[in-house]
């Protein structure tokens, strides 16, 4: 092979990279439709958070090149330091000096003025190593509950660490991704039902031994009966998603935005994008991610059909986690 036809990226699926930067597009637009006006007030620029975003973006388009040139079965040789890599990450994010707390939660570590949210990368590295795992011991997660527990208690103790600081939704996003692939690496049903009503349990009380945990369950089911306290993000954001009717107010033209739904450019932006484009423009957007899913998975099957189940294990947890 020359040196030109070894440096040239490999065969690619290109309706999946362009389905990819589909996606990508839109969050760009949406996220400076959503943050002008909190930008301009906080910061005096209104695009602050685009140019914060954009260079988030050409990082990531260089990480992914580089994953892209490295072939896969080194990944899953590395696995166990991966593993580790998210432990420190999980750990170093609670160090005061190291960790940046936004609304009392110590999620994130900030990189070159960025705030990096670690539960990020660190779920994928932990896929990554649940994969290599569920390929070297196959035969033994179905033999007894212990070897089949014996991974799973390396990802409740990353799950901890995200309790720890606190991140409920990341901890079972976590654990559905990871108790998802062992499963269809071969563990019986029964392994599982015994796991969840365990940790349904531990969540549970976890959820209710801290009162803003518990208001956040309640207020999810009825915004409406506390509407100014535990039930106001959700109230806002419906009271957006509602008024877009059909198809929208136009782009920019979201009211919610101005500061009536707080975090409307981050974890609330598709309120906004249901205000602006109606229900027309967030059933595209759900189409699209289904197609996304629906790639994953063809990816998943495909890999699995030509005896790669690593490359198999990991794109159907990437498929489960979005």
């Amino acid at each position: 092979m020359t040196a030109r036809a070894a440096n040239r990226l490999p065969d690619m699926d290109w309706g999946l990279v362009s389905l990819i930067l589909l996606l990508m597009g839109i969050g760009l637009v949406m996220l400076t439709s959503a943050s002008m006006s909190v930008a301009e007030n906080s910061t005096g620029r209104p695009f602050f958070y685009l140019s914060q975003q954009l260079v988030a973006v050409a990082t990531g388009l260089l990480a992914a090149v580089f994953v892209l040139k490295t072939p896969t079965d080194i990944w899953m040789r590395i696995a166990p330091l991966l593993l580790i890599l998210a432990v420190l990450l999980l750990v170093a994010v609670l160090i005061p000096s190291v960790g940046h707390k936004v609304n009392g939660s110590a999620r994130w570590i900030s990189v070159a003025g960025i705030n990096l949210q670690v539960s990020e990368p660190a779920r994928l590295l932990v896929l990554m190593y649940i994969s290599g795992y569920v390929v070297r011991h196959k035969d033994d997660l179905g033999a007894s509950f212990k070897d089949f527990l014996r991974p799973m208690i390396l990802v409740l103790i990353v799950c901890s660490l995200l309790l720890v600081e606190p991140d409920f939704g990341a901890t079972v996003v976590m654990l559905l991704i990871c108790m998802a692939v062992v499963f269809v690496g071969g563990a019986p049903l029964r392994y599982f039902v015994a796991l969840t009503i365990g940790v349904v349990a531990v969540l549970g009380a976890f959820a209710v031994s801290a009162p803003y945990r518990l208001a956040r369950l309640t207020g999810f089911t009825d915004p409406w009966e506390d509407p100014f306290g535990s039930g106001f993000q959700l109230t806002q954001s419906l009271i957006a998603i509602g008024s877009g009717e059909w198809f929208g107010v136009g782009l920019g033209n979201s009211v919610q935005k101005l500061f009536y739904l707080p975090e409307a450019h981050t974890d609330f932006v598709y309120a906004v994008i249901a205000e602006e484009f109606g229900l027309l423009g967030t059933f595209v957007l759900v189409v699209l991610f289904s197609l996304l899913v629906w790639r994953a998975l063809t990816i998943a099957m495909d890999a699995a059909e030509r005896n790669r189940y690593y490359q198999a294990y990991l794109a159907f947890g990437i498929a489960v986690w979005q």
